[in-house]
C-alpha cells in the first residue's frame, strides 16, 4: 500500500468532512489519535470541543445559535478502560457499551452491527470510528478502525467495513475519513484508511492537521498520544471558534 503524505491529503482536499488519523509516534513510543470536525452549514460550524471526565464533546459554541443537534452534538472521545474510543457520531456510546466490562475480541463489531450510516439524505454520511487496545505491562497496543455507508447512496443497504492493525509500525497511522471531497450530494469515502507517516509528539502531530485543514470549513480538533509505558497521556485541544 501507498504510504501517503497527510499535510497533501488535508491542504488538497476542501472537505474532508470528519476525519480520524490512529498510529504510532515516529518513535515507537506512543499511540497517537486525532479527530478533526469540519462544516459547511452555521449549525455544523457553531461548534466547540470540550473535555470532561472519560471523554470529549461536542458543544454548541452560541447556544442561540443551535438549530439542529441531532448528528452534530455527541460524545467523539470516550475512554473505558485500556481501550480509547473515537468516532464521529453518538456510535461512540453504543461502543463504550459493548466494550466495557467484556473481554469479548469483537465487541467493537457486534457494536457496530448495531448502527449504520447517518440519516441525513441524501448525502448519507457514514459514520466512522476507531478502539485502540492498550497493554501497558508490555509496551503495545492495537487498533481498529471501521466504516458504515451506504451502497452506491441506496439508503436501504448499510455496508459495514472493519479493519484490525495488530501490531503498529513505527512512524505509520491510518487516515478515515467521511468524504471524498466537496460536492452536492457529498461523495462518501471510498477505499481502505489511508497509510500515512506521523510524527513524534502531540504538537508536531497537531499542527500537521490543523494547519492544512481548509481554513473556512475547518471547525476544531482533539489530538490525544499515549505513552506505551503506561505515563500521563498528552491532549491538545483547538477550538477555531473562541
Amino acid at each position: 500500500m501507498a504510504l501517503y503524505d497527510l499535510k497533501k491529503l488535508l491542504s488538497e482536499n476542501t472537505y474532508p468532512g470528519r476525519g480520524i488519523v490512529v498510529g504510532k509516534s515516529a518513535d515507537g513510543k506512543k499511540a497517537m489519535i486525532a479527530y478533526f470536525i469540519m462544516g459547511r452549514s452555521e449549525n455544523s460550524r457553531n461548534r466547540v470541543f470540550e473535555r470532561f471526565e472519560g471523554g470529549m464533546r461536542t458543544k454548541a459554541f452560541d447556544e442561540s445559535k443551535l438549530s439542529d443537534p441531532s448528528l452534530i452534538i455527541y460524545n467523539p472521545y470516550l475512554q473505558s478502560g485500556g481501550v480509547d474510543i473515537v468516532t464521529n457520531g453518538d456510535q461512540t456510546n453504543t461502543i463504550y457499551d459493548f466494550v466495557k466490562d467484556s473481554d469479548d475480541g469483537f465487541a467493537f463489531e457486534k457494536a457496530l452491527r448495531t448502527r449504520e450510516f447517518e440519516p441525513d439524505a441524501p448525502n448519507f454520511t457514514p459514520r466512522i470510528s476507531s478502539a485502540l487496545y492498550y497493554c501497558f505491562p508490555r509496551n503495545t497496543f492495537s487498533y481498529k478502525m471501521s466504516i458504515l455507508k451506504s451502497a452506491n447512496g441506496r439508503p436501504e443497504a448499510c455496508n459495514r467495513f472493519t479493519y484490525d492493525y495488530a501490531v503498529p509500525e513505527n512512524g505509520i497511522g491510518h487516515f478515515i475519513h467521511t468524504y471524498r471531497c466537496d460536492g452536492n450530494p457529498i461523495p462518501s469515502f471510498y477505499g481502505e484508511p489511508e497509510e500515512v507517516s506521523l510524527p513524534n509528539t502531540a504538537k508536531e502531530l497537531a499542527d500537521l492537521v490543523w494547519e492544512n485543514l481548509n481554513e473556512d470549513n475547518k471547525v476544531s480538533l482533539f489530538v490525544r498520544v499515549v505513552p506505551l509505558d503506561g505515563s500521563e497521556a498528552e491532549e491538545i485541544i483547538i477550538n477555531k471558534n473562541k
